[in-house]
């Protein structure tokens, strides 16, 4: 740097004088300015009592001081020395001893930082990685990168390892680092493969290396970490494609075996290495074991650039004797749209346990056309069921434990049963101060309370009649459905009437498939309305003070599950409402991580439960309505045979296995009507046919016929449960063309019009008390009979002419929807009549 000043300086001087140049030894006249230097310095020693050279640098107009280390001189130069003459407040580097020392105490605010390691820092904030809680790795050998970078990491909450060139099994220490600053000066030193991925990488050094192709002189410029390659390849391996992943091949057999021995017969994907083909990260994917696994929200982030894919929901007709086969069409999906260069996720909701044991058996698809293995998928799977019923009760019994209490104890007994005294001083907690808010008091300090304070504080004053809070068991019980409580002597006869209800009937598995994030799960969880007080205010999981507890027991399950198809499909299992209880759809969370997965020309496949008259429509003003996502195609499942009653143990009635045009045309109207239902909200709509072996090919060309000549965009038979992807090729060819089709998708119905005109019922005390209590403007989830359009069951194809009779009306406050039940539906399902001691 003194060599490139004087050169300037001479250069100047000599054109100035207009004098011939000559060749000067630039290190005689740097060792002839340091020696003029010192001497100025010895002289200011001499005529200036107490003179440094940092208190002649404070003394000047000088703000700010840059010593260029290190100091080049072929002359031993002190450095320390030279560095600690500049004064701390204008030592903008952060070079000096107290500099380093205050960034080491971490005293940030208090001193300058070096500006190559607070650059670094900068660019991991503005790249949006978090530091807290993260694993760093910082490489080098010098004080002027490794030091200062070390210390900043730390002080900024991530665990910090320093690591010298030389170390040990250092490929090692770099593969555990989410954060790698690298600073050695020596070229292509750390390799590609070396990095952890997902790792941010900082390098702050260059070097020149030869290189025969540079003409002008021989070398290129390298850095210290050679991942240009590893980087390239990283970034191809997760670029979407065209083909998402390497599909099984089936060996089918004719006649079709039996579901359970099809899906035992089936080698399965490791799903590790499942999530890789599909681009998730190690990191963002939690093994459960060989076969299923949890799917981390932070996938989200890293894939928050990716353009979503198209999205189109399955439903069905109004459910018949002979299934329709909506978890099978989705089952045996992503496959037939390979031939058309096309990738696709499926998004299911998990079975509850009670329909299994039940009549209705399982929910995993059949035939060629699996979720697998499906054993693991219709029991238990990773627990998130269980999760739900253990928080419900947990609710239900803090509910029935404040009215116990309350009925025993005075004001100021609950008050300091709930605000302890710790070292003789009651301190509210954050729980205790969020209600205190929620009450209007804004006081901290438990002494400052009056007595009227103290009472509306410590009770809830829950009217025992107003409790909509049930228990939960994911086993259908008939004599559950209505039961007495508080029976015993201790309980000093205060009974009163409560029932179960099948633990996928739970708000909080509402709340756990509208969800978005933690957060945003936690404030969902408190909200939840359990009962009314007396004088008409709802009592919420957090006035029960449980909401905290609640996120704990639910911290798991909010994470989607991750399963296969035989084929090799990829698939979401996550969330299970009932759809003629609650709104019947797979989650939010799931939908929106399969979108960016599959990429802008693939398709995310999701749920409706039952028919389009509940399914689709909860789909739509419910899930879409707090999602925001838009979708491209409703595909509607139907199948030709159903009406005729079938009696146990007796023949099938001959419309089952005989062809007959004109009952299929009659029973059209249904197909007819939910046809009408989807295309309300201005989506196209694609008849799936469902073909069994006994339907005729007259039959289904009828029944597709039909659809198309009533509004649907195509209908196509599928034959998937027999031929698997290849059964389905044309009705994925259909709704390709149908996604491409313009649609403007519209919700049916305004928030802001009152609850009665949103649901025309009768239970009108109820809806002008959640009225009043400001949940008037929440759209609406009606809960009725999966088996009729109507609330009657026996009524088919098409009724008309009856009044919709709403019983009851409850409300999800969490979740964010009211539920008017319809008729004499139960949120109790009945277990069937016991064969052989089996279900």
């Amino acid at each position: 740097e003194l060599n490139r000043i004087l050169v300037v300086s001479i250069m100047g001087r000599l054109i100035k004088a207009m004098v011939p140049a000559e060749i000067l030894n630039g290190k005689d006249i740097s060792a002839q300015i340091r020696a003029r230097l010192k001497n100025q310095v010895i002289q200011l020693k001499e005529q200036v009592p107490g003179f440094t050279p940092g208190l002649a640098i404070l003394q000047s107009t000088i703000h700010g001081f840059i010593v260029q280390l290190p100091l080049d001189s072929d002359n031993s130069i002190n450095t320390e020395g030279l560095i600690n003459t500049i004064a701390p407040e204008k030592d903008v580097d952060g070079v000096t001893s107290i500099s380093a020392g205050k960034l080491a105490r971490g005293d940030l605010n208090d001193c300058f930082i070096r500006c190559m390691p607070k650059g670094c820092l900068e660019l991991i904030k503005e790249a949006g990685v978090q530091i807290a809680r993260r694993h760093a790795v910082v490489i080098g050998h010098s004080k002027i990168v490794r030091a200062p970078m070390h210390d900043l990491l730390l002080w900024n909450n991530a665990t910090v390892t320093t690591c010298h060139p030389k170390t040990a099994y250092l490929d090692e220490e770099v593969n555990k680092g989410d954060i790698l600053v690298v600073a050695t000066g020596w070229p292509e030193m750390v390799k590609g493969e070396w990095i952890k991925p997902g790792a941010i990488v900082i390098d702050s050094r260059i070097n020149y290396v030869p290189d025969d192709k540079k003409k002008t002189n021989g070398k290129k410029i390298v850095v210290d970490v050679s991942a240009l390659e590893s980087i390239k390849r990283f970034l191809e391996k997760f670029k979407p494609r065209k083909r998402m992943n390497q599909y099984n091949n089936l060996n089918f057999k004719a006649p079709v075996p039996s579901d359970i021995d099809i899906s035992r017969s089936c080698k399965l994907k490791p799903i590790g290495k499942l999530a890789r083909e599909i681009g998730l990260l190690s990191e963002e994917v939690e093994l459960y074991d060989k076969t299923k696994a949890k799917v981390l929200l932070s996938a989200l982030e890293h894939l928050k650039h990716q353009p979503d894919g198209k999205y189109w929901v399955v439903t069905g007709i109004t459910p018949t004797l002979q299934e329709k086969g909506k978890a099978r069409l989705q089952s045996g999906w992503c496959k037939p749209f390979v031939p058309i260069s096309t990738r696709t996720f499926l998004c299911v909701r998990q079975p509850s346990q009670g329909p299994i044991f039940g009549i209705k058996g399982v929910a995993a698809g059949g035939g060629y056309s699996q979720i697998i293995p499906m054993q693991e998928f219709n029991l238990q799977l990773t627990g998130d069921i269980h999760a739900i019923t253990v928080a419900n009760n947990l609710i239900a019994a803090a509910t029935d434990a404040q009215i116990f209490h309350e009925l025993s104890q005075t004001d100021k007994a609950l008050f300091n049963h709930l605000v302890p005294s710790v070292n003789g001083v009651r301190k509210f907690s954050d729980i205790h101060i969020r209600r205190l808010n929620r009450l209007g008091i804004e006081k901290t300090d438990s002494t400052t309370l009056t007595d009227e304070e103290i009472n509306r504080f410590a009770r809830l004053d829950i009217d025992p009649e107003i409790v909509t809070w049930q228990s939960m068991l994911d086993t259908n019980d008939r004599f559950l459905r209505k039961i007495t409580i508080r029976q015993t002597p201790t309980k000093k006869g205060h009974t009163r009437t409560a029932q179960f209800d099948s633990s996928v009937a739970s708000e909080i598995m509402a709340v756990l498939a509208l969800t978005t994030s933690l957060e945003d799960m936690r404030e969902r969880l408190g909200k939840m309305v359990v009962a009314s007080s007396k004088n008409g205010e709802p009592v919420s999981a957090e006035d029960l003070g449980v909401g905290g507890a609640l996120i704990v027991l639910m911290k798991a399950a909010i994470k989607p599950n991750f399963m296969q198809t035989l084929e090799g499909t990829p698939v979401f299992v996550h969330a299970g409402p009932f759809a003629n209880i609650a709104h019947g759809n797979s989650s939010i969370t799931a939908d929106r991580i399969a979108l960016k997965l599959v990429g802008p020309e693939g398709f995310a496949v999701t749920e409706a439960g039952f028919g389009a008259d509940i399914g689709v429509e909860n789909f739509f003003n419910i899930k879409s309505r707090y999602s925001g996502l838009r979708p491209h195609v409703v595909v509607l499942v139907a199948t030709v045979r159903g009406g005729p009653v079938v009696t146990a143990e007796m023949p099938l009635p001959k419309a089952y296995i005989e062809e007959n045009l004109e009952l299929v045309e009659k029973g059209f109207s249904n197909l007819k009507k939910q046809i009408e239902n989807g295309r309300m909200f201005v989506i196209p709509v694609v008849v799936a046919v469902n073909a069994f072996k006994m339907d005729t090919e007259t039959e289904l060309d009828l029944v597709s016929h039909l659809s198309r000549e009533h509004g649907a965009f195509d209908a196509v038979k599928y034959t998937h449960w027999a031929e698997g992807a290849k059964g389905a090729l044309a009705l994925a060819q259909a709704i390709q063309r149908a996604a491409q089709a313009p649609s403007s998708f519209q919700l049916l119905y305004d928030l802001k019009l009152p609850v009665e005109d949103k649901n025309q019922n009768h239970s009108q005390h109820k809806a002008e008390v959640y009225t009043k209590q400001g949940f008037g403007n929440l759209p609406i989830c009606m809960a009725k009979t999966h088996l009729s359009l109507s609330h009657n069951p026996e009524q088919k194809g098409i009724p008309t002419g009856f009044v919709l009779p709403i019983c009851d009306i409850n409300a999800s406050i969490g979740a964010g929807f009211l539920y008017p039940l319809v008729g004499t539906v139960s949120t109790m399902d009945s277990p069937p009549v016991p064969v052989n001691g089996l279900f």
